[in-house]
């Protein structure tokens, strides 16, 4: 459920923007910057919130931070102005990173260890549910009764979420060991950033391609605007698919998982080149797209809690750190494709790039663990 209503209050800013420009009173392009204020939120947090709150219950820290997500988002209903707005987002974003990596953290002691996979990919879910029913709900919503509704309604969730961790979610004692310091150790190990950087890199291939989704539909395939929701809809049914997926495959190798989802997305993403100039096949490959998506996001979660060490609060909490550095990294290069003339096809080759530069990140990260290895075994 937290997981639903981070995904809808993230992804519904970008079907409502012309709604809130006019309702704060600026051009589309600088009401644009609530979504940037979200995003930065999400890189800022993750990282502060795992340091400062490693001694804290973990189910006292998920409250804390939902709550603070619904403050946040009813902050966002009430504003009457852009910086007020802008402001409010950014504190909407904070609890975003930390929240899935905490929750994460709670699933996967949840249940036995080769079940960990299963359990986190449960906890991923709510995005891509998010994708299908969330966002285009809250969408009709906010074009029906006002943008503001869209964030009353995530508000709500919010709320029902600390309600349900509360009830469902069993009380556990904080890690005596945890400290701030040894939080931070996790960005001393190589491997850390290194995954951290797959997901910056390699999962910003998808966003490079999805984020120009709606042009591409209208000016490749040649639908109307009104075909873009079905092209949303097999994204965010692949999304779905590619989580459940993701959790199954990472109970199996979660390095092994990753290195074919890699392959998968680059080799999807330079076929959606060709298929989309067909709606069929190009339905087909973007539902493709999403699914070995998801199946890198869930993946990169695992490895991060893996690899983490002792800094498990950390490590996992910057997964959605990563993810929104791809999506800023995604579409930036997308758009400079496209600005240079070369189509609405090109950003699906940058975003096949960028897969492939994942690989190599994989790579080089699979050469480390040997020699790390062989080292100890001397």
């Amino acid at each position: 459920m937290g997981g639903f209503a981070i995904g809808t209050t993230e992804f519904v800013t970008m079907g409502l923007l012309p709604e809130m420009a006019t309702g704060v009173g600026v051009p589309i392009p600088t009401a644009g910057h609530v979504i940037s204020a979200y995003a930065l939120g999400v890189v800022v947090g993750a990282p502060l919130i795992a340091v400062f709150g490693a001694k804290l219950p973990r189910r006292g820290l998920l409250l804390a931070l939902m709550l603070a997500f619904a403050v946040g988002n009813g902050g966002s209903a009430l504003a009457v102005s852009y910086e007020s707005l802008t402001a409010a987002r950014f504190l909407a974003g904070l609890p975003h990173g930390a929240f899935f990596g905490v929750a994460s953290l709670v699933a996967a002691s949840l249940v036995e260890t080769h079940r960990r996979g299963r359990a986190v990919s449960l906890v991923m879910l709510g995005l891509p549910v998010a994708n299908v029913v969330g966002v285009p709900a809250a969408t009709w919503m906010g074009q029906h009764l006002g943008w503001r509704s869209a964030y009353w309604a995530v508000t709500v969730l919010g709320l029902l979420t600390v309600a349900m961790v509360a009830l469902f979610v069993p009380r556990a004692d904080a890690d005596p060991g945890a400290t701030g310091r040894r939080e931070l150790g996790a960005f001393a190990r190589p491997q850390v950033w290194l995954t951290l950087l797959v997901g910056a890199v390699g999962f910003g291939g998808m966003f490079a391609m999805y984020s120009y989704i709606a042009p591409t539909v209208t000016d490749v395939t040649g639908l109307s605007s009104s075909a873009i929701p079905l092209f949303l809809l097999a994204f965010g049914l692949g999304g779905v698919l590619g989580t459940m997926l993701g959790g199954v495959l990472a109970d199996w190798s979660i390095f092994r998982s990753l290195i074919a989802s890699s392959v998968a997305m680059g080799l999807s993403l330079a076929l959606f080149t060709v298929t989309a100039k067909a709606v069929v096949p190009g339905l087909l490959t973007v539902f493709t797209i999403a699914t070995v998506g998801s199946v890198l996001v869930v993946n990169l979660q695992m490895r991060l809690m893996q690899v983490a060490g002792d800094a498990q609060t950390l490590g996992a909490a910057m997964n959605h750190a990563s993810l929104n550095a791809a999506n800023a990294l995604g579409a930036w290069l997308g758009g400079l494709v496209i600005a240079a003339g070369l189509g609405y096809s090109a950003p699906s080759w940058v975003g096949a790039g960028l897969s492939l530069a994942g690989l190599l990140v994989l790579a080089v990260s699979a050469v480390l663990h040997r020699r790390t290895t062989a080292a100890a075994r001397v």
